[in-house]
């Protein structure tokens, strides 16, 4: 935050700057901004469409509220109705510029072939071929893209290039480089499949390489080292490769949502296409689409004419009308209607009435519309919690997991959800919070490939936790299976799933923290250190129930077992050792390199001090107090936590938790909660509210870690509690009494 008060420009994606603008009254670099450049913006009608929708019209309405005049400018495809995007950007009539498709820095030649037959894999078989076929008339020496629609059909279109290459008797006809350097190349890379290519001058590129593997690639194809590069459609949108040709092979993909084969967005296939052409090398470039044969007259039509952008805002409107409630920027149904007038869906609406399923544009046809999806939209959010609405029936108030949403970013059915579980009062287990993190709305959209649940059929049978045998086709299920096999080091059974693994655990973070603000908020003691033991559990890679001592180098369970006959059996323990003991004891087992390594790791843990101290020695009942804290760390705090296993650097930070054990009835409270991070030394408060009861109380105050396992440390503190003084008798003020009835 501190890097963006300072900064002069912000590179940020929509959904990063939705999260910051949502609380731009308290925060200023937002409401400094003078200029916003949106690229992509016909991306309006896509799935992150309504992101883009809203901060756009947060920010007109933040420049219209602050008298700031920020200047708009959107860069988009071309578009049939532009004037409509120009209007709603406020962008003046002068200041439009609306050019035809075939206006571009490189004339582009497309050709668009259309291929018979019903099922989806026979086809892409029978569009090799063809694609070879038309790599040597138009580009034989000049780079090639093509496009698939999955990771598999990368290999497999590769693999038919190859062979039609062979069977010309011309392998390394696309390959550009010595024997020697293609060695060199070749010693570097580590997937199988991209080793056995790259030595026919064909590249693969897709999500399932690791980052060596995919930046080896991209510099061979840029430098013009290989002519061929097989990838998936993500890399239109990714890194600027551009290439003579482009073959775009099949506009389908697998969308496990549905179970079936879809299209893709008419914006993705102009994204790919308009990778053909290199501005400083080529004078002209080609395309080549090939479609079912069916749709052949549809992208005739639509990849030669500009189309309409429509919004998709309506369908995702819940999370972004209960984010401005949060925010106060809605305090009523009436400021809904309001906030929807600066979205360009309220300008479309009036366009394209049908689109949206509106009757008619007159005014009370509108004026019914637009109640009864604020109603129903408010009817939804007071369902899940988030919301309340006053007693007049107008007034609209935030709720604790309304909050919680937008400040986590979730989604208002996640918050359906955990007000269904977390805030019950019933103690959880680790394995209870891990299958309500999988169901969180926010894995809906995780992807299961064609046949994926076969697969998942056979991890689940290594996995200590069962899942529903019905349901192997489903995200949540397989999100559920990923973490068992994370948790437990289960060897992942495609390259595919370890990139899902890493998706998973990038969202988990804010989820787990949504869970324990949840359970916290309702006073679960139980439950809150359950959730923090799941997040540690994510981000070490190993059970709550695991020795600790795994989460260090080259510790394994024979290793475990050699400390465990000296008595040292967690973190606390290895840490109290000489450095020379560790080396004496450990040397049969593990080098001398490996055991320097482990002491390394081992003394950048953490190792704090705990101090508190009570607001008075004898605190009224049932009156404001406040425990302060003192920590003090005894060594020098890393850059980053110790955590091979988690895809991100992560830094380190604590819980403070306050809470008040009932031994006779078992239940737990959480008194208080405070996230705390620091280098060396910090001081803070916990304020909470005295027990009624006079007499002396033992709560527990807790210190426990958000990245580390095993390190966590618990306080018993003993306070007493007096009598709460008699109110004084309150006397009559005769003098001011008169003055008041003399005033009214």
């Amino acid at each position: 935050m501190a890097a963006l008060s300072t900064a002069s420009i912000i590179l940020t994606t929509p959904e990063k700057w939705d999260g910051i603008s949502r609380a731009w009254q308290h925060r200023g670099y937002v409401k400094k901004v003078g200029v916003m450049i949106f690229d992509e913006i016909h991306l309006l009608g896509g799935d992150r469409g309504p992101v883009l929708e809203v901060i756009v019209s947060r920010m007109r309405h933040v420049s219209a509220q602050t008298n700031s005049g920020i200047r708009f400018m959107g860069l988009s495809t071309a578009l049939a109705n532009a004037p409509d995007l120009a209007q709603w950007l406020g962008v003046p009539r002068q200041g439009l510029f609306n050019f035809r498709p075939s206006v571009r820095p490189v004339p582009l030649e497309v050709h668009i072939q259309g291929f018979p037959g019903r099922h989806y894999c026979p086809r892409m078989a029978t569009m090799n071929k063809p694609a070879y076929t038309n790599i040597l008339i138009h580009s034989p020496h000049k780079p090639t893209l093509i496009f698939v629609s999955s990771r598999k059909q990368t290999r497999l279109t590769a693999i038919d290039l190859i062979q039609f290459c062979m069977a010309d008797e011309k392998p390394t006809q696309f390959l550009k480089m010595e024997h020697s350097e293609l060695q060199n190349v070749l010693r570097m890379v580590s997937e199988p499949n991209l080793k056995h290519t790259l030595q026919f001058g064909i590249g693969l590129h897709h999500a399932g390489l690791n980052d060596r593997d995919r930046k080896i690639t991209e510099e061979l194809f840029a430098n013009a080292k290989i002519m061929i590069l097989v990838s998936t459609s993500t890399l239109a949108w990714g890194v600027n490769l551009p290439a003579h040709l482009v073959i775009v092979k099949g506009t389908e993909f697998y969308d496990a949502k549905t179970c079936r084969y879809v299209d893709f967005p008419i914006t993705d296939v102009l994204q790919m296409m308009g990778r053909a052409g290199r501005p400083q090398f080529d004078s002209s470039a080609k395309a080549c689409i090939f479609v079912h044969e069916p749709k052949k007259n549809f992208y005739k039509k639509f990849l030669y004419e500009p189309f309409p952008v429509e919004s998709s805002l309506k369908e995702q409107l819940h999370n972004h009308i209960n984010a401005e409630i949060a925010s106060g920027t809605i305090t009523s149904k009436q400021d809904v209607l309001d906030y929807l007038t600066w979205t360009y869906f309220y300008r479309r609406l009036f366009m394209n009435p049908t689109y949206y399923q509106l009757e008619s544009t007159e005014y009370a046809h509108v004026n019914k519309y637009l109640s009864h999806l604020i109603e129903d939209v408010i009817s939804d959010l007071v369902g899940a919690k988030c919301v309340e609405v006053g007693d007049d029936n107008q007034q609209v108030m935030s709720l604790t997991l309304g909050r919680i949403a937008s400040y986590y970013y979730l989604d208002y059915t996640t918050m359906d959800l955990f007000a269904d579980t977390l805030i019950e009062p019933s103690r959880m287990s680790v394995e209870d919070m891990l299958g309500i993190l999988c169901d969180a709305s926010e894995y809906n959209e995780h992807p299961v490939r064609h046949n994926e649940d076969n697969l998942n059929r056979e991890l689940a049978e290594k996995c200590p936790v069962g899942v529903d045998k019905s349901s192997f086709d489903s995200p949540h299920t397989k999100v559920h299976l990923l973490f068992q096999a994370h948790f437990s080091s289960i060897p992942l059974p495609t390259p595919d799933y370890r990139t899902d693994t890493k998706s998973v655990l990038d969202q988990s973070i804010r989820i787990i923290q949504a869970m324990i603000d949840v359970s916290a908020d309702n006073g679960n003691l139980y439950n809150t250190i359950q959730a923090i033991h799941l997040l540690q559990m994510c981000v070490q890679g190993i059970w709550i129930t695991d020795s600790a001592l795994l989460t260090l180098p080259h510790i394994d369970s024979s290793v475990e077992s050699i400390l465990a006959k000296h008595k040292i059996l967690c973190l606390p323990q290895l840490l109290a050792v000489p450095d020379t003991w560790l080396f004496e004891t450990l040397s049969a087992k593990l080098a001398a390199k490996q055991i320097d390594e482990l002491v390394q790791v081992r003394d950048t843990l953490p190792i704090v001090d705990v101090e508190c101290s009570m607001s008075s020695q004898s605190i009224e009942a049932d009156s404001d107090a406040f425990l302060t804290v003192t920590l003090t760390r005894q060594n020098a705090k890393p850059k980053y936590a110790h955590a091979p296993r988690f895809p991100k650097d992560k830094d380190e930070g604590w819980f403070l938790l306050l809470g008040e054990i009932n031994h006779r009835t078992g239940d737990a409270d959480v008194v208080a909660m405070k996230r705390i991070a620091f280098n060396t030394h910090t001081s803070t408060k916990l304020l909470f509210q005295a027990p009624e009861r006079p007499g002396v109380h033992t709560w527990r105050l807790m210190l426990m870690s958000d990245s580390y396992v095993g390190l966590d440390q618990q306080l018993e503190i003993d306070f007493h509690v007096c009598a709460a003084a008699a109110p004084p008798p309150v006397v009559p003020n005769t003098e001011q009494d008169d003055l008041e009835e003399y005033d009214d």
